[in-house]
């Protein structure tokens, strides 16, 4: 059953990631230079000392020194050096986080890079945030979604081998990840009706009509004029598109959004140009639901030289989102 999205209310839980990674310190940084009426709304899932420890590291402590925080210890785990009780701790403090949203307690969550290895082996039964999120909110459908400053790009598959895509691609699906993607475009993002919306073709050259794949004239083309027909005067649906031309035309400002069919066709573009400042967003919750673009980066953990941008641009998405949806 789905969760109702808690209303009048702009609180933001962050759930700290894992404790041997750089969660800690990017969510330090990020929390120091948000603006203090995003901070004073925000409750950090994690353990304290650890935040702490994240916030010395980055030379950010008076910044982070009266932020509220909810979570069990794992005063054992040493930065860069990720063990069961890492696991442990982040998957307790990831479904504190989301008991926290079922409960209507915070309107958003931003969630700070995990391990799939070791949550999995403390016992978290999905690949990610992404699948956990959607049965923990019993969301029917939800697409991974990257938000950068100059793309902005869902998944019609996401962590699947690139062997599977084929059979797993369905007009039904890329027409439900189009209409997520195009109702965030104009009710999160701001962009102007209608919105322009691109779908990605598979294969090179969008299957030159057949010659290299039929997928592109059988799925994903059918797929685009549902798509059209169903969004009507709200967006402008171009599709398949070239896949080697079309991020490109997206970065010159052609779309506002693309659909992309598989991962890393989404992946590498996206941190090619936009890095530093991406966002991992999960449309089709009733609540928001951003991350950082990165991992863990153990080979970082403890030395206060973490990119913390990204985790910055996810926090300061959230509270955006949650304003444009009445918070």
């Amino acid at each position: 059953m789905t969760v109702e999205a808690p209303r009048n209310s702009r609180a933001i839980g962050i759930t700290l990631g894992d404790p041997a990674g750089i969660g800690p310190e990017v969510t330090a940084w990020a929390l120091a230079h948000a603006p203090v009426e995003i901070r004073r709304d925000v409750v950090v899932f994690g353990d304290p000392d650890a935040l702490a420890r994240g916030a010395r590291a980055m030379g950010v402590e008076a910044g982070v020194r009266d932020v509220a925080c909810d979570g069990e210890r794992a005063p054992a785990v040493v930065p860069g050096a990720p063990d069961a009780a890492a696991g442990v701790a982040q998957v307790a403090w990831l479904e504190a986080g989301i008991a926290a949203a079922r409960a209507g307690r915070v309107a958003a969550l931003v969630t700070a890079p995990i391990s799939k290895t070791w949550a999995r082996r403390a016992g978290l039964a999905f690949p990610g945030h992404t699948e956990l999120l959607a049965a923990r909110f019993g969301a029917r459908e939800v697409a991974m979604t990257f938000v950068g400053p100059r793309l902005c790009v869902a998944l019609a598959t996401v962590h699947e081998p690139l062997a599977r895509v084929p059979a797993l691609l369905t007009a039904e699906r890329i027409v439900a990840v189009g209409e997520l993607l195009a109702a965030s475009l104009a009710r999160d993002l701001g962009r102007a009706a209608p919105v322009r919306v691109g779908v990605v073709g598979l294969n090179p050259h969008a299957g030159e009509g057949g010659l290299l794949g039929a997928e592109d004239d059988a799925v994903i083309a059918p797929a685009v004029a549902e798509l059209a027909r169903r969004l009507g005067g709200a967006a402008q649906v171009r599709g398949p598109l070239v896949p080697d031309a079309a991020f490109r035309q997206a970065v010159d400002g052609a779309f506002d959004g693309l659909v992309a069919m598989y991962h890393d066709q989404a992946l590498i573009p996206v941190k090619l140009v936009d890095f530093e400042d991406a966002v991992n967003v999960t449309l089709g919750l009733p609540i928001v639901r951003t991350s950082p673009d990165h991992g863990t980066a153990y080979d970082l953990a403890g030395t206060g030289r973490a990119r913390p941008t990204s985790m910055a641009a996810a926090l300061a998405l959230a509270a955006r989102m949650v304003r444009a949806r009445g918070g």
